[in-house]
């Protein structure tokens, strides 16, 4: 199974168990995301496409590293001027693993066992 999502004005092609890189989402390590912009589904033999999203679907990824790519140069030059500019520029990402890719109204997980024993 595998869904096509958007975010971060990009689009991504997730199953479970992959990790890929977005641009940077609030959160810290370990924190659970919901992505809700579903473009599109599949489960191997039947595809569902949303116009232009599905409402119904859902991915849960949850957050493994937050960082920022490799340096790029941006070099600015103007011939027979002498204007030469040189910036170097570093993209923050946020690493997600995607657990679930889930269809219906999202509810969390949550462990009840753990919040009694604390009591």
């Amino acid at each position: 199974m595998y869904a096509v999502l958007k975010t971060g004005g990009k689009q991504y092609r997730v199953e479970p168990g992959k990790i890929f890189r977005v641009e940077k989402l609030p959160g810290e390590v370990g924190k659970e995301v919901i992505l809700k912009e579903v473009l599109m589904v599949s489960d191997g033999e039947n595809i569902e496409v949303g116009n232009p999203l599905l409402d119904n679907y859902w991915v849960r990824c949850r957050i493994v590293e937050q960082g920022r790519n490799r340096k790029i140069i941006v070099f600015k030059y103007k011939r027979r001027k002498g204007y030469k500019r040189t910036r170097g520029h570093r993209q923050h990402f946020t690493a997600l693993k995607v657990e679930e890719i889930g269809q219906g109204d999202f509810e969390p997980e949550t462990d009840t066992s753990a919040l009694e024993s604390e009591e």
